[in-house]
Formats: C-alpha cells, sequence, structure tokens
C-alpha cells in the first residue's frame, strides 16, 4: 500500500511517517508551504521538510499554496484561532489538495501528525470530523499518533495497516515524542509539531493591521516578518530594522514606490510603504531618528524609483510619541 504524508517540517509528522515505514508502506511525503510557515530553517539553509525526508529516505514533493491561503486569512469560514490562525480551513486546503495528489500518485490514504487535543482549535474530534468531510477524506486519515483514541480508519478496518501498532497520544506535552524520536535517531525537526506565523500575538497584531488598511499581499507580507512595525496611518507603514541581517533583507524587499530611508552613520534602515502625505514622511524620519545613537544622526531620504536623496536631521520621538504608532496587541475573536 501506499500513503501520501503531510510533512510540515515538525517532529509530530516525522514520526506519523517512519510508524508507516515500519509497516512496510510506502511513503511520499507532501509539504504545503505558505509565508507564515515556521519550519523552513534559516536563510540559505534546505527547507526542513526536505531535511526530514532525506533523513527518512522517502520521496517529497513541494507546493506553494501562499496565495490560495491568503484567500483564507481574508475571510475564514470556520473563523480565527486565538490570534489570526485560521487552522481548520488551513488544514481542509492541505488535505483537498492532498486528495488531489493521491490519485497522480496512486496513494491510497493520507497519514499526518496531528495529535488530539493538542491544538485547541484543530485537533480536537468535532474539527477532525469537519475536516475528514470538507476535504473529502473520509476515513481516509490516518493519524498514527493518536490513533489508538480516534475511530477505526478503512486502512486499518481493511487490514492494510495494524492499529495495534499505532499510539494513544494525547493533549500538549510531547515528552513522548521527544522520547520516540531519541528511539528512532529523529534530530533534524525544526520545531516540536510545526508552526504556523499566525498564532503568533505580534505578528497577527501586523496582518490585522494590513489586512485592515486593504494592504494584506504577499509582498506586503514578506517584508512585515523583519523588523519593527509602526503604522503612520491606515494607508502608510514603516518597517525599521533591527541589526545589519533585518537592514539587508529590507533593502532587497523594496519596490517601486517604497520609500527608504537610512542613516549616514552606523544605524537602522527603513522601509516606509503605502499611500503617504508630506508629513508621513517627517514622522518616519522622526521614528528612525529615535533608534539613531547620534543625537544629531543624518538620515537620507529617498523614494523608489526616485534617486534623488533629501538629507534630514530630525527631532527624535520621545517614547510617548512613538507609543502612538505602535500596534495594540489584542486577541480577535472568532
Amino acid at each position: 500500500m501506499k500513503a501520501l504524508a503531510l510533512l510540515s517540517g515538525g517532529l509530530d509528522s516525522s514520526l506519523a511517517v517512519k510508524f508507516m515505514l515500519d509497516q512496510d508502506i510506502e511513503v511520499i511525503g507532501v509539504n504545503f508551504f505558505t509565508p507564515f510557515c515556521l519550519c523552513d530553517g534559516k536563510k540559505g539553509r534546505k527547507k526542513k521538510s526536505i531535511v526530514l525526508a532525506e533523513e527518512l529516505n522517502i520521496e517529497l514533493k513541494l507546493f506553494n499554496i501562499s496565495e490560495e491561503y491568503l484567500q483564507i486569512v481574508k475571510n475564514p469560514r470556520y473563523g480565527y484561532g486565538k490570534n489570526l490562525n485560521s487552522c481548520i480551513d488551513c488544514r481542509i486546503l492541505m488535505l483537498r489538495k492532498a486528495k488531489q495528489l493521491m490519485s497522480k500518485i496512486g496513494a491510497d490514504f493520507v497519514i499526518t501528525g496531528e495529535v488530539l487535543g493538542q491544538r485547541p482549535m484543530s485537533q480536537n474530534r468535532r474539527a477532525m470530523e469537519i475536516i475528514e468531510k470538507e476535504s473529502g477524506l473520509e476515513g481516509l486519515i490516518v493519524r498514527p499518533l493518536s490513533a489508538k483514541l480516534l475511530p477505526p480508519t478503512i486502512p486499518e478496518k481493511e487490514g492494510w495497516i495494524n492499529r495495534e501498532r499505532l499510539l494513544d497520544i494525547v493533549g500538549r506535552t510531547r515528552k513522548r515524542q521527544f522520547s520516540l524520536a531519541k528511539e528512532f535517531g529523529i534530530s533534524e525537526y525544526a520545531c516540536p509539531a510545526g508552526g504556523c506565523l499566525l498564532t503568533d500575538p505580534i505578528f497577527s497584531a501586523r496582518i490585522r493591521d494590513l489586512l485592515n488598511s486593504d494592504m494584506l499581499t504577499l509582498q506586503n507580507i514578506n517584508l512585515v516578518k523583519s523588523g519593527r512595525y509602526f503604522r503612520i496611518s491606515d494607508s502608510f507603514k514603516l518597517i525599521v530594522g533591527r541589526n545589519q541581517e533585518e537592514n539587508q533583507r529590507l533593502m532587497k524587499l523594496t519596490r517601486e514606490g517604497d520609500l527608504i530611508l537610512e542613516l549616514e552613520s552606523k544605524g537602522p534602515v527603513a522601509v516606509g510603504r503605502g499611500r503617504r502625505e508630506s508629513e508621513d514622511i517627517e514622522t518616519a524620519s522622526r521614528i528612525v531618528a529615535y533608534y539613531c545613537k547620534d543625537e544629531k544622526g543624518r538620515i537620507k531620504v529617498r523614494s523608489i524609483p526616485e534617486e534623488e536623496v533629501q538629507v534630514v536631521t530630525p527631532v527624535k520621538m520621545t517614547d510617548e510619541e512613538l507609543f502612538r504608532y505602535k500596534l495594540p496587541v489584542k486577541e480577535i475573536k472568532r
């Protein structure tokens, strides 16, 4: 038999694959990625899903579903979790994609690393039932780590896999997973159970602000993943680098229409994006000056593609003034 495994790059999905391989099931991995994935490893290195597939000695297929997932973030049918994580809709999208791929590669069922009760929104019995029904995979999703706590699936009923050799893990603790990883020699996972930036309250506040300003695009999402974020107005946002690495990353992400602010001396680089007024440029300059050690730091201001550079020496903002442009972090009601 052949199984298609959702391989995130985390520990749980890797263990799920291992348990199927130990039952002589042929496994092909698939990784669906978006700009919000936390298991991709550092820049310049292989994606963790690729590293794990090599370690497990399985084939891996990669699919970028960013555009489709962006529409879900804007309007999730099953709502948000504590922050902007639309976990149920996300799982449905990935499993629908998996179902399409199954017929192409001749897979008989799907396996995931989900653990009952590990994530409050998407890994409870009711949510799992909804996800299976909406994805069209009822009875064909095997969750090896919690299988003994869930109704038998078709692969178990048909004898394709041995239910007794599956597990009964429940809850948020991962002690058993860590122990199994040591036993199996799995060490290259990026994070214990995968991860998503939309579960982070600070990052979610940025995405919510872009959404409310009708500025939620993939380009803008990539930009706000680095640096400090400031809402200058409903239509103009400023990102200020915190170190040289972020400064370089921000510069690589600039595009036509952006405002670039650079200190003549050592200090942060900032990128302003969106529709701006003349007073917004002054505000942005004062914010950048706040992070300059030199009290009279000179800031070069230019826009793309215009190359004319204006040099200003703005008055630094006070702490109270700066606070007005920072985002409040609030929980998002489902």
